[in-house]
């Protein structure tokens, strides 16, 4: 079984920054891709951000190339999402999910576990 807590949501206003974190328990990390994703309301859920188990490879979203980063530790067991020159598109929630693959996927039908998710509001 595997546990993910996500944290580091909140209110920040257009142009601002946020990182969020998700950690990761119940077995070790680096076996699996990691991604994550968002659902805004009334929306269906979708891809934000990817990286492979080994961390080297990442792959994200049109919507936010350029402006977020992916990237993880594993010694912590956590993956962070860098979040800068934020939108008021971009507010939703947002959610981490581990997938038993090992490279990036952006499907959200591959991954098999899934946080709680954490609140991201931005305003204009």
């Amino acid at each position: 079984q595997v546990q993910l807590v996500e944290s580091g949501g909140g209110l920040v206003q257009a142009g601002g920054s946020l990182r969020l974190s998700c950690a990761a328990s119940g077995r070790t990390r680096g076996s699996y891709a990691m991604g994550w994703f968002r659902q805004a309301p009334g929306k269906e859920r979708e891809f934000v951000a990817t990286i492979s188990w080994s961390g080297t490879s990442t792959y994200y979203a049109d919507s936010v190339k350029g402006r977020f980063t992916i990237s993880s530790d594993n010694a912590k067991n956590t993956v962070y999402l860098q979040m800068s020159s934020l939108k008021p598109e971009d507010t939703a929630v947002y959610y981490c999910a581990s997938t038993p693959k090992t490279i990036v996927v952006v499907t959200t039908s591959a991954y098999n576990y899934w946080g709680q998710g954490t609140q991201v509001t931005v305003s204009s």
